[in-house]
């Protein structure tokens, strides 16, 4: 595994929750650089449509409609665990996950379908609002002893359904709101950290 002391932690955690996308993948190079020969491999997972494969081709620098994107569209696009190696770090691999609680992995075998032992430390995302199998992915990941990161994805699609529905709307009030949500449903892991994200489409 990559050893991170609590200053380099911090500052990629700063930079996810200020949705500095290229100041975090920036911090995280820097990491990869001090610890080039070491493989990491980083599970994305999730429920169908919570944007994975988005956040795959983000991390990677790569445009969804590039060769080797990982596919991504309004329908389950990912039905296979897929490996996606890192473009500048051949050791660093990302696995775009399938959704759990799909037709093809039922929440209750989820993880031993796609082999979660395998996989280094773990990714979470989630879009609307954190659901029961976010809260079991995370759970099951605690034990077996890994480490994983939540992100909150499509938030901006929650203000501008606010924006709409109400007439005294104030974004850091409908945002305050999307955090208490999270933490409350993550309050059974307090190492947890929480990141906040854009669609990545903002970015191309």
């Amino acid at each position: 595994l990559i050893m991170a002391d609590s200053s380099d932690i911090a500052e990629i955690k700063k930079a996810l929750q200020n949705n500095d996308q290229a100041l975090a993948v920036a911090k995280i190079k820097e990491l990869l650089d001090k610890q080039s020969n070491i493989p990491l491999n980083i599970g994305i997972t999730g429920e169908s449509g919570s944007g994975k494969s988005s956040f795959v081709n983000a991390f990677r620098g790569v445009h969804h409609r590039d060769e080797n994107a990982a596919p991504v569209g309004v329908v389950e696009t990912t039905t296979d665990v897929k490996e996606y190696p890192h473009p500048d770090y051949p050791n660093v691999s990302f696995w775009d996950l399938p959704g759990i609680g799909s037709t093809k992995f039922p929440a209750d075998k989820y993880l031993k379908l796609v082999g979660f032992e395998k996989f280094d430390f773990f990714i979470i995302i989630s879009a609307t609002r954190f659901r029961e199998n976010d809260v079991k992915l995370a759970k099951e990941i605690q034990k077996m002893g890994k480490k994983f990161n939540f992100v909150r994805s499509k938030v901006d699609n929650d203000l501008l359904n606010a924006q709409r529905s109400q007439r005294d709307f104030d974004p850091e009030k409908t945002l305050s709101r999307i955090r208490e949500n999270c933490e409350q449903a993550l309050s059974f892991s307090a190492t947890t950290s929480i990141a906040y994200m854009r669609p990545w489409r903002e970015n191309f």
